[in-house]
């Protein structure tokens, strides 16, 4: 071929070189092309999408289910590359649950495509109690699968155990929550407010919560008699988990189921703070953060005056 190149271009052979040279370039560009087209579409069909997260505390999502389990008997994790959420109503249709657990939150996360778990809580409750507190937990699932494992193992890895439970499929309606400016916003210790909630369900079956500019006051009224308790704003303290923060754009008070408050409470060991966001004719959100994962939030709707349930 050098020694074709060398004669005149106007020589035959060096119009034939050239044009096989061109159809053989072609082909070679057609089959490049091809293969690129091949490995780009190769995971599709060869790769397994799964999820799995990984938390070193597998006594956090103890907390969590032991905090919505009594609410809820069955729910939807929605997994996607963001986090875990969880949105769903009670049976009563009073209250509804929702549950963000970020991504970046968790010690490893994957999402390979958007999965959605049709899950029992209660029995899943029942393999989380198989977990010590200070175990790791591994949660898998493949796309497509009608099953999730839950993978426990001890600090040490001298122990490693592992539980399968089927999904189920859930008909569930996801309901847009609109965002809302709220006239009251009280932030106190999560204890405190477990405690109120416990003592002022003796008195009566609803609570009254209002909130002024002196304060937030508790109430419940019943056959035994009647219980107040007054809150006011902390002017100085050590500890801001121990304070009582109240931001008040108009005042604002309503009643409320305190059974639901009470199942509220159960998320109290979550997080050291509650945040009870108010507004009138919109339902009270009972805020609890976990820690640096995300937060769970309770919606209730207030009890209509005279209302007997």
């Amino acid at each position: 071929l050098f020694a074709f190149c060398l004669l005149s271009s106007n020589s035959e052979p060096v119009r034939y070189f050239s044009s096989l040279f061109s159809y053989f370039f072609q082909v070679y560009l057609v089959l490049l092309l091809f293969t690129l087209v091949l490995l780009t579409n190769l995971p599709s069909f060869n790769y397994i999408k799964m999820f799995e997260a990984r938390l070193v505390q597998s006594s956090i999502l103890k907390k969590v289910l032991d905090a919505i389990k009594d609410l809820l008997n069955e729910a939807t994790f929605d997994c996607s590359d963001s986090g875990m959420q969880l949105q769903a109503m009670d049976n009563s249709h009073v209250s509804l649950v929702s549950l963000n657990l970020r991504s970046d939150g968790f010690d490893k996360y994957r999402c390979d495509r958007n999965l959605s778990m049709g899950i029992n809580l209660g029995s899943m409750f029942k393999i989380m109690k198989c977990a010590a507190n200070d175990d790791i937990l591994t949660i898998k699932a493949q796309d497509n699968a009608d099953t999730v494992m839950f993978m426990f193992e001890s600090p040490n890895q001298e122990k490693v155990s592992d539980y399968e439970m089927k999904l189920m499929d859930i008909d569930q309606e996801h309901l847009g929550i609109p965002e809302t400016d709220y006239s009251s916003i009280i932030k106190m210790p999560s204890g405190e407010f477990s405690r109120i909630c416990k003592d002022l369900s003796q008195f009566g079956e609803s609570m009254v919560i209002s909130c002024t500019k002196e304060g937030v006051k508790f109430s419940a009224a019943g056959d035994v008699g009647s219980a107040n308790i007054k809150l006011a704003q902390t002017s100085n303290v050590d500890k801001e988990e121990e304070a009582v923060i109240i931001e008040m754009q108009e005042p604002v008070t309503l009643t409320f189921a305190c059974r639901y408050l009470n199942s509220f409470t159960k998320a109290t060991p979550l997080s050291s703070q509650v945040i009870l966001s108010m507004s009138a004719d919109v339902p009270l959100v009972v805020e609890y953060k976990i820690g640096e994962i995300g937060q769970i939030r309770y919606y209730l709707a207030p009890k209509i005056e005279d209302e007997d349930s």
